[in-house]
């Protein structure tokens, strides 16, 4: 599963039929450890591949059981063989996509290779994670790799180191927590505690899905039984995007969560429409997911072949859990032009004085030109209703030009979603393109939690 919060989309993938792969990811130069380097976007692991000998980025994501690909562009090459095409079901509520089982793929992360990967290819150009985060992403990987190694992921260094089981010895660390995994699919879960309200219930069990994949802190299931509610605190809003749709449900903050020893304040949740989980309630005793926001808080090493994960606090353990109070998704779309007026020197003048006492000057006559570059586009994706930004005028579609006087064509796509989070009454003067116009805008950032 992958969550894009922001520029993320939430996936669920139910896979029917699969058969284990008959062989293993191997370490190649026959040492017992590789490292690997990634970039952190959004509380999302983004990884350098290469499939089939083509050069690829992958979301590593613990919420899946098997690699999907997608995002291919026109005049990509991929040799792929053995095609079948199949039916894929994802979290929102719409109906299943159709997507093309490949075999016997070559799938190389830096020095870890192995030979004979199944791959699942949606064809559908509308599934583009790259679009919500900014950067090119190809596709998710998960189980496979994860079930092979011990993989130990340091948020602080943004590296992945992937240990061989039979050699690998775990450290004295007082510091750290060592948990219990059980697995359903391929997918590790893990039980933690959660006080919703000061009113409600204290430290509920709740059995949640560890998903990488996830950018948001948690997710919960509403379940009256077991009185996992929705605070009267809260605001509608948009979640994600699946394979089967759009997914909306509520936000609102936890009073507090705690996974073995550490806990957490005022965390952050989203409790996703029960239309959008309909297939995920399967598993009766899962309530939620855990995600990126949390996770990269530890260092983590992730054993499958023990069903244990270790935990130790990373620099971002003590951060708060922010949240959007423009009410603003944004997504790169493309790019615009712009137009910069430029001067280049031209004819040297010299300048000399009516008598030999009279020093010569020199002045340099300058041509003032315009230059048209292409830039990023960044495009209102989504607009909470009833949100600051959506009661200013701001609509979905509009490209956002520059944010307090910054112009945003030289940032990441993170970046410039930052600058709208800000703080409680922070004022947010805003320029955009919408169709041949130009707009400006103002409000201010309103805290809702």
């Amino acid at each position: 599963m992958y969550i894009l919060k922001k520029h993320i989309v939430l996936i669920l993938i139910c896979i029917c039929g699969i058969t284990q792969a008959q062989n293993d990811f191997k370490i190649l130069n026959g040492k017992d450890k590789a490292s690997v380097s990634f970039k952190l976007i959004n509380n999302l692991i983004v990884i350098p591949v290469e499939i089939n000998g083509i050069k690829m980025s992958f979301l590593l994501d613990s919420g899946v059981n098997k690699p999907i690909l997608f995002s291919l562009k026109p005049g990509d090459s991929l040799t792929i063989e053995q095609k079948e095409r199949i039916q894929l079901r994802g979290l929102g509520s719409g109906n299943t996509i159709t997507a093309v089982k490949a075999r016997s793929n070559s799938f190389k992360i830096k020095n870890i290779q192995k030979l004979n990967l199944e791959l699942y290819i949606i064809l559908d150009k509308n599934i583009n994670m790259s679009t919500r985060l900014g950067v090119p992403v190809h596709g998710i990987i998960g189980y496979d790799v994860f079930k092979d190694f011990i993989v130990e992921i340091n948020y602080n260094t943004e590296k992945i180191k992937f240990y061989k089981p039979e050699s690998y010895e775990y450290r004295s660390c007082k510091k750290c927590t060592d948990l219990p995994l059980t697995f359903r699919n391929n997918k590790p879960y893990i039980d933690v505690n959660v006080t919703i309200e000061d009113n409600e219930v204290p430290n509920i069990p709740v059995k949640l899905l560890i998903d990488s994949g996830g950018s948001d802190a948690l997710w919960l299931f509403k379940d009256t039984e077991k009185r996992i509610n929705v605070p009267e605190k809260s605001f509608p809003d948009f979640l994600g995007r699946g394979l089967s749709g759009s997914i909306y449900g509520t936000r609102a903050r936890v009073k507090n969560f705690s996974i073995g020893n550490f806990s957490f304040e005022n965390a952050k949740v989203a409790f996703p429409d029960s239309t959008a989980i309909t297939y995920v309630k399967n598993f009766k005793e899962r309530n939620g997911s855990l995600g990126g926001e949390i996770l990269k808080r530890f260092r983590v090493i992730f054993d499958y072949g023990n069903k244990r994960i270790r935990l130790k606090k990373s620099k971002y353990f003590s951060e708060p859990f922010r949240y959007n109070m423009s009410g603003i998704e944004l997504q790169h779309n493309g790019m615009r032009v712009i137009k910069e007026e430029k001067k280049r020197s031209g004819d040297i003048q010299t300048n000399y004085g009516r008598n030999s006492s009279t020093i010569g000057e020199v002045s340099v006559v300058y041509e003032h030109y315009n230059k048209f570059s292409l830039v990023k586009a960044f495009e209102i994706a989504e607009i909470r209703k009833n949100s600051p930004a959506a009661n200013a005028g701001l609509k979905e579609g509009d490209i956002i030009v520059s944010i307090n006087g910054r112009d945003v064509h030289t940032y990441s796509l993170s970046k410039v979603s930052g600058l709208l989070q800000g703080k409680k009454n922070k004022k947010m003067r805003i320029k955009v393109i919408r169709g041949k116009s130009v707009l400006k805008f103002e409000f201010r950032l309103e805290e809702v939690l």
